[in-house]
């Protein structure tokens, strides 16, 4: 039994330490929620997303009491899944979870014990970003180049409409990294973000900053937010002109089109409202802008409405970071890519209860171990891309999402 009850604000630097360290971290723009204590509960996914009866099962037969609260207040289930839909893995229950918003701030007990102290006794993030010891790119710049020239081979001959091709690269540094450090550097440099901190399946912890929203449920009503087509921001000039020059690409626009179009489709099987911004707007980070599209549904019955791990099944993964048409471009990356991408683009996120729930994609984040890292960047690659542009671009994005790490430019 779980018992929920409203408390006092509590320092939004202090929670987000916690859960980037040790526990469960997922800080919106609009709603932080960390879980600590460790797992009360431990939800397994044996088969991947497809495969989410059991969790609900679960989820269903855990009881919350006390104080009424927001959606996501209560019994929530967070986790990093893989990229992979077939891999295994996990959602936790923490054993405490704290939500705090604009509405207020609820903590989520398992049991009666003491938890102010998990708060008051974390230590304060101080580390700075740290020289690289070693680096090394997979694959390297110019096998990268050189599938993105394969792929666009196979565009032009109309097999597939779009790809999404990464790379990855690992590295070390000279101390053991403090992810809390990690999270409160993203969230002052990338504020539109969602900053998460979580364990992965295989023992690490995955840090990041993500500007996409795969998808949130709440009751009868849906939202997503994908992202595609993006540009490098030089820093210290006028964003505008390459905003401007971004609205106005046509292989940006089409990449960002038929993204768009896809969530749209996909949502119309189960919604009966449907509805997305006539044109993208600018989605602006630190280093790159992209282009992004809000896209609303709504059920009229919502007991009916599928549940946001449901959902989760019929989106991930999106043409964001898979392409489309889903099947072929995922068998395609899967020859291209030499190396399994594990949590990056995977989905990241919670779900409650009542199947309420957030699901951001797992892009622009760090997998950390000790000393050593790993972090990940992909393109999408269409019938008009130039495999150098497209290297550099995931070069600028790794440059981004290295910088809350290392001190030296990659």
């Amino acid at each position: 039994m779980f018992q929920r009850r409203a408390i006092a604000p509590l320092l939004p630097s202090q929670l987000r330490t916690l859960g980037a360290r040790s526990g469960w971290l997922l800080d919106s723009p609009d709603t932080l929620r960390v879980g600590f204590g460790g797992a009360a509960y431990t939800l397994d996914l044996p088969h991947g997303v497809s495969d989410t009866d059991e969790v609900r099962r679960q989820l269903a037969e855990l009881t919350v009491i006390g104080d009424d609260g927001p959606s996501g207040s209560g019994v929530v289930a967070m986790g990093t899944l893989p990229f992979n839909r077939e891999a295994p893995s996990r959602l936790d229950v923490p054993r405490y979870v704290i939500t705090q918003s604009a509405q207020g701030t609820w903590i989520s007990c398992a049991d009666d014990a003491p938890w102010r102290h998990f708060i008051d006794d974390e230590a304060l993030a101080v580390q700075e970003a740290q020289m690289a010891r070693s680096v090394t790119y997979r694959p390297s710049p110019e096998e990268y180049a050189h599938h993105v020239a394969n792929a666009v081979e196979l565009l032009r001959r109309k097999e597939i409409d779009k790809v999404v091709l990464a790379r990855a690269i690992v590295g070390t540094v000279e101390h053991d990294i403090d992810c809390g450090a990690v999270a409160q550097r993203l969230r002052v440099r990338e504020p539109s973000c969602t900053i998460y901190g979580l364990p992965t399946t295989d023992g690490r912890r995955y840090v990041g900053a993500s500007p996409e929203l795969l998808v949130r449920r709440q009751g009868g009503d849906v939202t997503c937010h994908p992202l595609a087509g993006t540009i490098a921001i030089p820093s210290d000039v006028d964003p505008e002109d390459y905003h401007a020059w971004l609205l106005g690409s046509a292989k940006n626009l089409h990449e960002h089109g038929v993204l768009v179009d896809d969530v749209v489709s996909t949502l119309g099987r189960y919604y009966e409202d449907i509805t997305a911004d006539a044109t993208p707007s600018i989605v602006t980070l630190r280093t790159v802008a992209h282009l992004g599209t809000w896209i609303h549904g709504q059920h009229s019955q919502a007991s009916l409405a599928p549940d946001a791990l449901a959902l989760l099944d019929v989106l991930h993964p999106t043409a964001a970071v898979g392409g489309l048409p889903r099947v072929a471009a995922y068998e395609l990356l899967q020859r291209l890519e030499p190396f399994d991408r594990g949590h990056y683009a995977g989905p990241v996120g919670w779900i409650d209860q009542n199947g309420d729930g957030e699901f951001w994609i797992g892009i622009r984040g760090v997998l950390v171990s000790g000393a050593d890292f790993e972090a990940w960047a992909g393109a999408g690659i269409v019938s008009e891309s130039d495999p150098i542009a497209e290297r550099e671009e995931t070069r600028d994005k790794l440059a981004s999402v290295l910088s809350s790490v290392l001190l030296d430019r990659i």
